[in-house]
């Protein structure tokens, strides 16, 4: 049986056997909803169902529905048999806390009765997507960034940062700024994200971003109810906030800005190697335009050596950076299990939960 990689998103989880060169098998939404009992419900009473998010800005922080969904992966969506476990190996982000790591090691071996476990770092393992040991991932996911240098397959710690601000963030600018246009509107945040993915984009640069604001072409939208909107120049401000946190209200630099900066705390001698080696990853930077503006910015920026983007393998599944790191992993998996790298059940009866920490840096 194939080793398991899992990458749990806040947004999205991929799972699926360890094979390097397909798509994860499912990629499912990693939020829930709680189905409330009819007993709890007194006739008459208005409810609705509650949605559950197991994973917050990276971080498992709902451990009850994380094993319910973990659960649904493992042996309804992968087939799994109880009693009948294998290996898994989990993505890891950046500043993952400790007791954290802890209590996930401790519900895969005492909870799921695995029999092997790994886990490792996403900006690692999105860059062994690519074919790279060291360089500099920028990963924009659903609920954080995370930048992070990488050396000889190790995260620099010290030089990588983590900033609280991703793609629900920038869904909840594109609803303020769309409110502001269609003001009579009542949009939900779930149709502004629907409305984020199939309209907004990045301009070629901040001249063409201020030229939208006085003139941009106006598209009609149809809500679900039948009332319909005007998208113009709010399309382009979601991207622009990437490179303008100012437009969210945040005294920040921009993404390019503060890629550069985490390289200038690493030693000068591998500077040129992790700014060569830059990964775009995470479903926002997947974003119409936002590449090529990365790279102008690049270009555009002050640093002695610019940052270079790396492009992945034509053999690899298309839209790479939206599950890099779990291609990564399914790469690692084929490694650490065979050659008993990973954490056995013989190790965790021995040693307990903390044996995360010695195996899996």
């Amino acid at each position: 049986m194939e080793a398991v990689v899992i990458d749990a998103g806040s947004k999205l989880l991929k799972a699926g056997p360890a094979i390097p060169d397909q798509a994860p098998s499912m990629i499912i939404p990693t939020q829930m909803t709680r189905m409330l009992d009819d007993e709890s419900v007194t006739d008459g009473s208005p409810f609705d169902d509650v949605t559950v998010d197991p994973v917050v800005r990276g971080i498992i922080r709902d451990w009850d529905a994380m094993e319910d969904l973990l659960h649904h992966v493992l042996y309804t969506g992968l087939g799994w048999e109880m009693g009948n476990e294998g290996q898994l190996l989990f993505t890891e982000p950046l500043f993952t806390p400790k007791d954290v790591r802890e209590q996930f090691v401790q519900l895969m071996f005492e909870t799921f009765n695995i029999s092997g476990f790994y886990a490792s770092e996403q900006a690692v393992l999105s860059l062994y997507a690519v074919g790279r040991i060291s360089g500099c991932t920028v990963d924009i996911g659903h609920g954080k960034i995370d930048i992070a240098p990488v050396i000889e397959g190790a995260v620099h710690h010290i030089a990588s940062r983590r900033f609280e601000l991703g793609g629900i963030d920038l869904t909840k600018f594109l609803a303020q700024e769309l409110g502001k246009s269609n003001p009579l509107v009542n949009i939900s945040i779930p149709e502004v994200e629907r409305i984020k993915e199939q309209y907004s984009c990045c301009a070629e640069d901040d001249l063409a971003y201020e030229k939208t604001q006085n003139s941009c072409p106006m598209e009609k939208h149809t809500l679900p109810d039948g009332q319909v909107i005007t998208i113009g120049r709010e399309r382009y401000t979601v991207g622009e906030a990437l490179f303008q946190p100012s437009l969210l209200g945040l005294e920040a630099h921009g993404v390019v800005e503060q890629l550069v900066s985490c390289i200038s705390t690493v030693s000068s001698d591998n500077h040129r190697q992790l700014l060569e080696n830059t990964m775009l990853c995470g479903g926002t930077s997947s974003m119409p335009g936002f590449e090529e503006r990365f790279q102008k910015e690049c270009i555009l920026c002050s640093s002695a050596v610019r940052p270079a983007l790396v492009k992945p393998p034509e053999y690899m599944p298309e839209n790479l950076t939206m599950y890099s790191a779990w291609v990564g992993g399914a790469i690692l998996a084929k490694v650490v299990f065979p050659q008993n790298q990973h954490v056995t059940k013989a190790d965790y009866d021995e040693t307990g939960p903390s044996i995360v920490h010695r195996k899996c840096f």
